[in-house]
């Protein structure tokens, strides 16, 4: 199978390409044509390093007509790829959030479908083989009803790598962009696709991270509400100073009518103290989600299958940020279509 990474505008773009490039049975092309020039992170100078082809334009990589893409560049460029790609007969693994705006995400379905492509979006924590128990004891019935929801997505400033996380028209938003997203897809896969009524969210600066002066918010407080009764409380920031041992974290309380459930996505096996960097050390424990989400999106486009999260599920959770959004320019709640 030929697959192709497109632009390594990303942080996960080179945590995919290792994945590929070391996967029997897959021929890995990848491209970045706009990178800035002589960025030693971007471009040939990274696909080098990590030993992929490269190819210097779009219209390169889809002359050799790839099988499968994965779009990892910036958030509002991502409509332009996903249509190119679905046009070339090529299914689409996308990174989240999908779009900046519903009208682009609407598109970049369409496009899929109308070529009869698979679309889908990036949210490797729905791998967790813990999250996987968790919506297996809810569909049991073992907890009762899902009654609340309280997630927790903190990390680190990515715009201290990446600049363009913090320019709003290239991100689309800061910390509620980048993170409310996947405690929102969770509670998604725990609905079974049930699309959020009403959203208020609140947010500043105030905890930038250590990066840059930020022009988009680095932490806010986002309570969705749910058509069923469920309340959900996302807790969503930049905050993680550049010398906190760990990157970023995902955690979830699920209160029920039976039971009180905690997850955390990335549990750590290891702690301590690194005398040579003179920082704190953790180590994460479990699967690795990221190789696990690209199982089910290589298997979609073997199978034909739909892959699961697909671009719907990624348009229901934008749906959700579009609305954060508005609610901080109102400080009002702001109720979702629920046609």
């Amino acid at each position: 199978m030929r697959v192709a990474v497109l632009s390594f505008a990303h942080l996960h773009a080179a945590t995919y390409i290792r994945l590929l490039r070391d996967r029997d049975g897959i021929e890995l092309i990848t491209a970045d044509p706009e990178a800035p020039p002589g960025d030693p992170t971007r471009g040939r100078a990274l696909a080098e390093r990590l030993g992929a082809d490269y190819s210097d334009t779009w219209d390169e990589v889809f002359t050799l007509r790839p099988d499968a893409v994965v779009v990892t560049s910036e958030n509002a460029r991502h409509r332009h790829l996903v249509e190119r790609a679905a046009a070339s007969g090529a299914h689409v693994l996308c990174e989240k959030p999908l779009a900046t705006t519903e009208a682009d995400a609407l598109a970049m379905i369409d496009a899929c479908a109308r070529a009869g492509v698979r679309l889908m979006t990036a949210y490797p924590v729905r791998f967790s083989p813990a999250f996987t128990a968790l919506r297996g004891a809810l569909a049991d019935g073992s907890l009762g009803g899902l009654i609340s929801v309280h997630g927790a997505n903190n990390g680190s400033n990515p715009a201290r790598s990446h600049p363009w996380f913090a320019d709003p028209e290239l991100s689309g938003g800061g910390a509620l962009a980048d993170h409310t997203v996947h405690i929102a897809d969770l509670v998604d896969a725990l609905l079974d696709g049930e699309q959020a009524a009403e959203v208020y969210a609140q947010a500043n600066s105030v905890l930038d991270g250590g990066g840059p002066t930020p022009d988009v918010e680095t932490a806010g407080l986002v309570t969705i509400r749910y058509p069923g009764g469920l309340v959900a409380a996302v807790d969503a920031s930049w905050s993680h100073p550049p010398d906190h041992p760990t990157w970023g974290g995902l955690a979830m309380t699920c209160v029920a009518e039976k039971a009180i459930v905690e997850f955390d996505a990335f549990p750590p096996l290891l702690g301590g103290f690194n005398s040579v960097t003179g920082r704190g050390r953790w180590e994460a424990g479990g699967a690795n989600l990221d190789a696990a989400m690209l199982d089910e999106f290589l298997d979609a486009v073997r199978t034909g299958r739909r892959p699961s999260p697909d671009g719907e599920a990624g348009l229901r959770t934008l749906r959700i940020v579009l609305a954060a959004y508005e609610s901080l320019r109102t400080g009002q709640p702001v109720a979702l279509p629920t046609g």
